[in-house]
């Protein structure tokens, strides 16, 4: 019979307990996410997402993001970024533009520590369509379709959640597929 000594099997404990609460939350752009970070340390760490970290970087707004929060930052991915007319991302990131920039990126983001089973209740609550003020002064009016969030901003662009619930040390990400706007 083989034995186990304290330390072997005090390690597997942490080795089981760090599997666990790595498990809690998805992969993003095949990294990691984990709770005990902030919403930017992250955001880093996703390739799919390094379109909107360099927009954070140029809006000014790394250090509000790593704040206490709450926030819920529905997160476009690149490939949300690359469906807006050639040239709108590169012309944003100037900075001249950075008063732009910052009001399309807090149209992204509301102040509020919101996962899908909160946001779909009040969807439900509100007889289908759930309007979420913004941070950027933007509605964005959350629906149902199916088992998924969307969202649709106040031009009518409609963005669905891909990857939800994103537990955050200051709030949650919700990963979207569509860059959404503010009123044009």
């Amino acid at each position: 019979m083989r034995k186990f000594t304290a330390p072997l099997i005090a390690g597997s404990f942490a080795l089981a307990v760090t599997g666990a609460a790595l498990a809690e939350n998805p992969m993003v752009g095949s990294a990691a996410m984990y709770a005990d970070k902030n919403i930017v340390e992250n955001a880093l760490n996703s390739k799919d997402h390094t379109t909107l970290v360099a927009a954070v970087k140029a809006a000014g707004l790394v250090e509000t993001l790593s704040g206490e929060g709450p926030f819920t930052v529905f997160a476009p991915t690149n490939a949300a970024f690359e469906k807006l007319p050639e040239g709108t991302v590169d012309t944003l990131l100037k900075p001249e533009n950075k008063e732009t920039l910052t009001t399309v990126l807090t149209c992204h983001v509301v102040a509020a520590d919101a996962m899908s089973d909160a946001i779909g209740k009040m969807i439900a609550d509100d007889g289908g369509t759930h309007a979420l003020e913004t941070v950027g002064g933007c509605t964005l009016d959350a629906k149902m379709d199916g088992d998924n969030i969307t969202l649709t901003d106040e031009n009518g662009n409609v963005a669905t959640v891909t990857i939800a619930d994103v537990d955050q040390s200051n709030g949650v990400i919700h990963a979207i597929d569509t860059v959404l706007l503010p009123k044009s």
